[in-house]
Parts: C-alpha cells; structure tokens; sequence
C-alpha cells in the first residue's frame, strides 16, 4: 500500500452553553466520494492523534471520505478548565448538543457515524435522538450501561495515571492531559454514573446499526452489544475473537473491511 496522506488539521469555532469552543478536525479518505460522510467518534482518551492512521486508511481504500475530530477537552480542541467536573449526562449532551452544532458549522448532512466506547455511545445516542439525520451508524465496543468490569479497569487506570508515566504517554495525543484524563475518570468514577443507562432509547433508532465488539473486552462484557441487537431489530453483530477493546487498533484490516462494506452496503440498498 501506498504511503498514507498526511490530514491537515482545522478548527470549527462553536457556541456551546455560552462558552467559545474551538474543536480540531482533519477531513480523511477521498475528496469526493459517492457514499455519505463518515464521522469518527474517539473513545474516552480518544482524539484525531490516538486514530493515528485508521479513518484515512479505511476511507481512502474504500472510496469513502471522512471526518475526524477531538471532541472538548481532547486532543488540540479547547481544553476543560481543570475544576469543571462534567456530569453523567456528557454523552447525551455531547450528542444532542455539541454534534448538532458541529455538522452545522460544517455543512454536514446525514452522514455515517463510526463511534468507539463513549464515541460509540454517542454515536446511538445521536441516532436515538435524531433518527433522520443520519444515514446509519457503525459502533465499535460501544456501553450501553455501565458494568462492574468496566468501572474495575477505568479504577487501575486512575492507579496508573498517578503512580507511573502514563500522562507523559498521554501527551503525545492531547494538548493537556489533565483535562483529558480526569474529564473522563472522574465522572465514570462517580457513583452516581452506576445509574447511568440508555438501554430504553435504543428502541428509537431506525437507521442501520452494525455494532463490533471484541469478545476479549476488558471494558465491557458482550452484553452491551447483545443489548443493542435486543432492542434495535435492524442491527447487526460481529464478535472479533482473541481481540480486546480497541479492534480497530488490534484488528484494523477486518474492521476496516467490516465497517465499510457494511456502509456502503446499506447505501445501495437504500
């Protein structure tokens, strides 16, 4: 294969909540392209560095194009001010506020949506919430609730972030990784979050859903996707063996091939 591209990263400007937010983002994969938008939701220390070279390779190969960008308080976006806690509402706000704002400022209409774990939340709850605005959603080792496993691992990753070098390994994909870090601990880290659960929105989702999870997750049991295909008629399931929480980093080949022949699939059929 060719040498990759190098995106060059931008800025969208947003009002949200009354604050100036600047979130980066780098358009991946092919200029024009006969399939919708692709949109990649990063996971809970996610951000356009830590994809590294995943949308522009899927995308290109398949004749797709793609957005990526780093959602508030990651990556090159506006940072979160270190004594703002978010609530354990932050993925329906980012989907029903932020993401909305966002495909506005840029002209997006109807895309796909690819979201890993708290992006693959997001993704459902944007397609939940907004069942015509979207031509179908991919969602890679997506919560649906919130598990004891997943709380156990998010409380050896607080252990690791104090006691070694992991904010130094941070820095290399987020401007400050203190916002970063502790956004996404310490409100998973509530317990007031054990409550959190969108397994009754699902059931509003009418657009196509392929949803992946490797059967090793050490973030979450199969339930959480089992739990979509329970609720979503329309959704399919792919369980990748001997592969964790991060298949697109550990099996990029087949989700790659996975995710895109499922969307452009869908679009034929349409």
């Amino acid at each position: 294969m060719s040498e990759t591209p190098i995106p060059q990263t931008q800025f969208a400007e947003l009002t949200w909540r009354g604050d100036s937010l600047k979130l980066e983002y780098q358009w991946v994969g092919v200029k024009q392209s006969d399939y919708p938008v692709v949109v990649f939701l990063h996971e809970g220390l996610g951000s356009i560095a830590l994809w590294k070279d995943f949308p522009e390779r899927m995308c290109r190969e398949y004749g797709l194009t793609g957005l990526v960008f780093s959602r508030y308080g990651y990556g090159l976006s506006t940072p979160r001010p270190h004594d703002e806690r978010w609530q354990t509402t932050f993925m329906h706000e980012q989907a029903r506020e932020v993401l909305p704002a966002l495909f506005a400022s840029l002209g997006l209409e109807r895309p796909w949506l690819f979201g890993h774990s708290d992006g693959g939340s997001i993704a459902l709850l944007y397609a939940a919430s907004f069942p015509q605005a979207l031509d179908g959603i991919v969602v890679v080792a997506p919560h649906i609730l919130v598990e004891d496993v997943t709380i156990e691992n998010i409380a050896q990753a607080r252990e690791a972030y104090v006691s070694t070098d992991f904010a130094v390994k941070l820095k290399r994909y987020h401007a400050d990784p203190e916002s970063a870090f502790w956004g996404w601990n310490n409100v998973w880290l509530d317990p007031a979050f054990r409550a959190w659960n969108i397994e009754d929105v699902l059931s509003d989702i009418v657009c196509p859903v392929l949803a992946i999870q490797g059967e090793g997750d050490e973030y979450g049991t199969l339930a959480q996707v089992q739990g979509i295909v329970r609720k979503v008629p329309q959704a399919h399931l792919t369980v990748i063996p001997e592969c964790g929480h991060s298949p697109h980093r550990e099996k990029p080949a087949l989700v790659a091939q996975l995710a895109a022949e499922f969307i452009t699939g869908a679009h034929r059929t349409a």
